[in-house]
């Protein structure tokens, strides 16, 4: 069965987040920000109520500065993984090989972050290639151009990654309204609510799905 053909549903135990290089010097040129860490701290809050490790990198902090500090990284306690500073535009690292060669139970990578053309798409490339199922967070990629970004999403999608969105990806994730993560799940989906909107009507509308 070809990538393109495989159902690869998101099950929390074999999933790792992969946040891509939201740093601070990208803040006034990157299309749509703000909005971008609305969702990306919507996914962390899903992580951390789901015991699902996070991955983060930056590139070149020396340079672009670290990781926003809106972003709230600092909450997710043992389920950040590391944040790994990187020259490489994937985050395929040698350090982030290493990180994923110790948990063989991992099959699904949930990318978000910037820029959706660069470090995103070399990413997803990078991940799949490497045999995992890539689910890109459309409404937490963004790129300077916002022009950029459905061409990106759609090479991602032609090499066999999956385009979703955060509120998709989060209920897949959680699969059952019976489960015991699903109050404190419903809670986060309620709390940010309005985020999501914001986020969505900001990041997607005008995106094409085809």
């Amino acid at each position: 069965m070809s990538p393109m053909q495989q159902v690869a549903k998101l099950v929390p135990q074999e999933t790792v987040f992969f946040l891509c290089d939201v740093q601070t010097r990208f803040r006034e040129a990157i299309y749509g920000f703000d909005a971008l860490i609305l969702t990306a701290n919507k996914m962390l809050k899903v992580a951390k109520n789901m015991d699902i490790p996070v991955v983060v990198t930056e590139q070149n902090p020396k340079g672009l500065g670290p990781t926003v500090p809106e972003i709230d990284v600092a909450s997710l306690g043992s389920l950040h993984v590391a944040t790994i500073d990187k020259t490489l535009f994937s985050m395929v690292t040698p350090e982030v090989k290493e990180l994923l060669k110790a948990r063989p139970n991992l099959k699904s990578v949930v990318l978000f972050g910037i820029e959706s053309h660069v470090c995103v798409l070399q990413s997803a490339l990078d991940l799949v290639e490497a045999g995992y199922n890539v689910h890109v967070i459309a409404d937490g990629v963004s790129s300077c151009n916002k022009e950029e970004v459905p061409y990106a999403l759609a090479r991602i999608r032609q090499s066999g990654g999956y385009i979703t969105t955060s509120e998709s990806a989060a209920f897949q994730l959680q699969r059952d309204s019976h489960s015991t993560t699903f109050k404190p799940f419903s809670k986060i989906i309620k709390d940010e609510k309005d985020n999501t909107k914001q986020a969505v009507q900001v990041l997607l509308q005008h995106r094409s799905v085809l």
